[in-house]
């Protein structure tokens, strides 16, 4: 696929606003996603000037469930397909010594946005993507992983940034493959990435990690699973940069992503009855 439409979270700084104005300048319709209106203008602004199709800027808040129903609503209204979804969004670890957060549904924050969110969205868009087929869900997760605690699922003991954010990038990855399994046959593939190590982002720089790669080399990555050789030879994989690789080992335990299947459901209704 050469060009398309993309809706791609997080599209306004770091490894979203990179992917968002190469593809644009390379002829696709961007969706670009952010919750701060100037920032989204300013991406839409270089789409622009690089020749590529009139972008569209989405608002919505990722810690708020309420808002990322909104932002689906708004992709229908805006496009009849969706080639690519790209669940970019993310927090990062924090600052060290940051204490716990949580979004406005009362979920610990990391695992709000870096997982529940994009489970949501990805969910709610799935039949416009289907109709779209073939299409791509592409999610940006992370080779820092650490295994779920079902007994603590949340991390409400002990806590630790670092320890949330690894907990809902193996949560992610563990929904790339379930999801993958469910979509069999349908012509929408799934995969999950960690596109470069502590790559040059304002993420990364809060969290005071050594910067060691470019945004260039993790757009390069993810491109692979949107318009490169990876693109269209499989499904339902985990990539470190531009090779397959092995996620943690929960990730392959169907009992434990059956678990967390479980355990999300439950709180979407919970957090919808709130």
């Amino acid at each position: 696929m050469d060009e398309g439409t993309v809706l791609i979270t997080g599209a306004t700084d770091g490894l979203g606003a990179h992917l968002a104005e190469r593809l644009g300048g390379a002829g696709w319709r961007v969706l670009v996603h952010g919750r701060d209106a100037d920032r989204a203008e300013r991406v839409a602004g270089r789409i622009r000037a690089a020749g590529g199709p009139r972008p569209e800027v989405l608002l919505a808040d990722l810690a708020d469930l309420g808002e990322v129903d909104g932002l689906a609503a708004a992709v229908e209204r805006h496009t009849d397909r969706l080639d690519v979804l790209v669940n970019n969004a993310g927090v990062g670890f924090g600052t060290p010594g940051a204490v716990r957060e949580t979004s406005a549904d009362g979920i610990e924050l990391r695992f709000a946005v870096n997982y529940l969110a994009g489970y949501r969205l990805t969910r709610l868009l799935l039949p416009l993507l289907t109709r779209s087929a073939p299409a791509r869900i592409v999610n940006v997760a992370s080779a820092g992983q650490e295994p779920l605690d079902f007994a603590d699922l949340l991390t409400t003991r002990d806590y630790c940034g670092i320890r949330a954010y690894r907990r809902s990038k193996i949560a992610q990855i563990m929904g790339t493959f379930d999801l993958a399994e469910q979509l069999a046959g349908t012509g929408v593939t799934v995969d999950a990435l960690h596109p470069a190590t502590f790559m040059d982002t304002t993420m990364v720089r809060q969290a005071g990690s050594p910067v060691s790669s470019t945004v260039t080399e993790g757009g390069d990555a993810t491109l692979n699973l949107i318009t490169g050789p990876a693109a269209t030879s499989g499904t339902g994989r985990y990539f470190g940069g531009q090779r397959e690789a092995r996620a943690l080992a929960q990730a392959y335990d169907p009992a434990a992503r059956r678990h967390l299947r479980q355990a999300t459901d439950e709180l979407l209704v919970a957090s919808t009855r709130s």
